[in-house]
């Protein structure tokens, strides 16, 4: 990797600003879930292991540059001193961090105020990454999930001091090589949810890159469809088809095999426990909805994952919030766990849906790894740079 790592850097007796995604769940003033937060510990300790003083560096909602009170970090300290263990001295006046930081003693963590606060944050205006830089001797960016974003805190002051990868940035970084970079073939690749105008970019990249592509969820009618076959009043986007039938092309060009569902589940209605029907993908009722992958699907998708040394999973196979209709991604999400367990696959999945149905199907822990970036995660698999990781290379 071209990037450094915590291991790389003298720490002792130096200032470390370290950019964290701490953009938690809050409700009635406390935060719901501490995930994020918890993710961070172990970069921090490592700092402070080092003889380093962290000082947090993170945005919280959508300020759009203006103090928005409620928007103020200071929400996130109790759980953050819960989950560390520690005292978390926070500075909400940007003209008091200086002395705040130097005031702080030993094994004690800064937060700085919400940074989105500033307009310059997300401009990535060099003055505003200027000032920032001012407040430490190291620049450690542990937020993968913001590296898409060209920000002050993630772009501009990687350039102004000496920088490396956190323990997470390192750990997704890794993840991601081992998954696209330089993975162990052949690669299989699940890409699902509703539409396919959102990722179009994400096939044209995977069809290069992977040798199986599993086309799931409402994504999957738009290419039945291409193929002219007729999906009812199911959830596609027919105007479409061209790129679907390109796509289609591109893959047979590049010895990439494309796995559309052979049969599917058929509803007359969108709900808990509707009334439904497993019928081959050609023949959905003009009437019904196609809201699942079928079993002779799923046993094909499980084949291949048989056969696969790597899985990497963006989207659910189905409308897979409402049962039955989860049947699907909650089975191949099983046997993708049972062979990474057995040792016999890397799986790595992302994206906020993909995250939810992998822990509805109770198997999230059993994964390689699984990413919450979210948008940065997909353009990674985009095949795009990213600036955050981009700036840590120099």
């Amino acid at each position: 990797m071209a990037w450094k790592t915590i291991d790389d850097m003298d720490l002792a007796g130096r200032t470390v600003l370290v950019r964290v995604d701490i953009n938690v769940p809050v409700q009635d003033g406390e935060v719901t879930d501490a995930s994020r937060i918890e993710r961070i510990v172990p970069t921090i300790n490592d700092i402070i292991a080092k003889g380093g003083k962290p000082v947090l560096m993170a945005h919280f909602g959508r300020p759009k540059g203006r103090v928005v009170p409620e928007m103020s970090l200071a929400v996130v300290v109790p759980a953050l001193e819960k989950a560390l263990g520690r005292k978390v001295v926070f500075v909400s006046d940007p003209d008091q961090a200086k002395e705040a930081i130097e005031k702080a003693g030993p094994g004690e963590v800064i937060l700085l105020e919400n940074l989105r606060f500033n307009p310059g944050e997300e401009a990535n205006d060099e003055a505003f990454a200027q000032k920032l830089a001012a407040l430490g001797d190291v620049y450690c960016n542990d937020a993968f999930s913001t590296a898409h974003r060209a920000h002050a805190s993630t772009e501009a002051i990687a350039r102004k001091l000496p920088a490396c990868a956190g323990r997470l940035m390192e750990a997704e970084l890794g993840a991601l090589e081992r998954a696209l970079g330089r993975p162990e073939r052949p690669v299989v690749a699940v890409v699902g949810g509703a539409k396919v105008s959102t990722k179009i970019e994400l096939l044209e990249n995977l069809v290069g890159k992977v040798d199986h592509l599993v086309i799931g969820g409402g994504m999957a009618n738009t290419f039945l469809a291409a193929e002219g076959i007729d999906v009812g009043k199911s959830l596609c986007e027919h105007e479409l088809a061209p790129v679907a039938r390109k796509i289609l092309v591109a893959a047979l060009e590049q010895g990439c095999e494309i796995i559309l569902p052979e049969d599917v589940v058929v509803a007359w209605k969108f709900e808990a426990g509707a009334e439904h029907k497993v019928v081959p993908a050609d023949k959905c009722p003009a009437d019904a909805m196609i809201l699942d992958a079928g079993p002779r699907a799923v046993k094909r998708i499980c084949d291949t994952f048989e056969k696969c040394k790597t899985l990497v999973w963006n989207g659910p196979l189905g409308a897979f919030e409402i049962e039955p209709f989860d049947a699907a991604t909650t089975a191949c999400a099983k046997k993708a766990a049972e062979l990474t367990k057995a040792g016999k696959l890397i799986s790595v999945a992302g994206g906020g849906d993909t995250v939810a149905a992998l822990k509805k199907a109770g198997v999230v822990d059993d994964f390689s790894y699984v990413s919450t970036a979210g948008g940065a995660f997909l353009e990674w698999m985009e095949g795009k740079t990213l600036p955050g990781v981009a700036a840590l290379e120099g």
